[in-house]
């Protein structure tokens, strides 16, 4: 039967005037307070630079204040681990890096499922580690700093942001590759390693670029290469480890956002939207740039792909280059 022009357009009316969808009207209404930010690292590397740009360009985008808390230790365990336990309501958001997915295999027991306890958002940038040592050391090549190493054994260490971050795990792989006598010093966070450098203890830093870039442009520090396949866009004139003749080793980290698994999925979609729009800003692209990190912004399920796929590359570099804490 057909139904009457007027009891028709009745029926729409109320179609269209039906309330939006719990998990819509949530999304829409997210934030309504403050937002945590956990870091699992010291201030000054990668990560915390990334999270306090994201942290502050999402507070404006989004009227309500995101901060950024650095919980250091035990190679980001703690702070992930506390990142585990909060409540999946879209108040509490993850920004790591690969040591996300390398602890669960480095170390005997993390507070935290990498596979079951978060959900992924966006990758949000990629950036290199780097080899660099105290102006005082005379190799200006990675050849002659081999070379250098193997004439004076038990005498050079080299320091890293931690136990089981990329940079760590660059080192041990350059040290077998080499074959070399280097101890591992582990330090909290790229930042951390590049002051030690600069006061000469140790001699030898693997970290982010970006946390020596300064110190190597005022000639503070010697770079001899980038832990990569490919050069730089924030320091081209500096040789890949592949063109210093060690092609096997590729130091690409990233940058990650994450949330704690059950959180509403318009929120996460909400949030991946946002940092979607910040890392297109040209401004954001720029500061990146500066920085050594180029923007990434893959979707969840692409991050979320890559998540396992890089727990299975850690996992064997990890048992190949015997490394394991306890």
């Amino acid at each position: 039967m057909r139904l009457p022009r007027r009891r028709f357009l009745h029926l729409a009316a109320g179609i269209v005037a039906l309330p939006a969808l719990p998990g819509a009207a949530e999304a829409q209404s997210y934030p309504t307070r403050t937002v945590r930010v956990i870091v699992p690292y010291s201030p000054g590397g990668p990560t915390d630079v990334c999270a306090r740009l994201i942290a502050q360009k999402l507070s404006e985008r989004l009227g309500r204040q995101f901060y950024v808390e650095d919980i250091t230790g035990a190679g980001g365990n703690i702070g992930t681990g506390q990142a585990a336990r909060a409540a999946p309501d879209g108040y509490t958001i993850l920004i790591t890096v690969n040591s996300y997915v390398i602890n669960p295999t480095l170390y005997e027991k993390v507070p935290y499922d990498a596979l079951k306890d978060f959900e992924a958002v966006t990758q949000v940038a990629i950036f290199q580690s780097a080899m660099f040592v105290h102006p005082s050391v005379p190799a200006r090549t990675v050849s002659e700093l081999v070379a250098l190493i193997k004439a004076n054994p038990n005498k050079y260490s080299f320091a890293s942001p931690g136990f089981g971050t990329p940079s760590h795990l660059l080192g041990e792989q350059f040290r077998v590759a080499a074959n070399v006598d280097l101890v591992h010093v582990p330090f909290g966070g790229s930042g951390a390693v590049a002051t030690a450098v600069l006061s000469g203890n140790p001699l030898i830093g693997f970290a982010a670029l970006s946390a020596a870039v300064p110190f190597i442009q005022d000639g503070k520090l010697r770079a001899l290469s980038v832990m990569s396949k490919h050069r730089s866009q924030a320091m081209p004139e500096l040789p890949t480890i592949a063109e210093a003749g060690y092609p096997d080793l590729d130091g690409d980290a990233w940058v990650g956002v994450l949330v704690p698994a059950g959180t509403p999925k318009d929120v996460s979609a909400r949030l991946h939207e946002e940092i979607i729009k910040i890392l297109e800003e040209p401004d954001t692209k720029e500061r990146l740039a500066a920085l050594g990190l180029e923007p990434i912004g893959d979707s969840p399920e692409q991050f979320s792909a890559q998540l396992k796929v890089e727990m299975e590359k850690w996992t064997k570099i990890i048992r190949a280059a015997k490394i394991k804490v306890e």
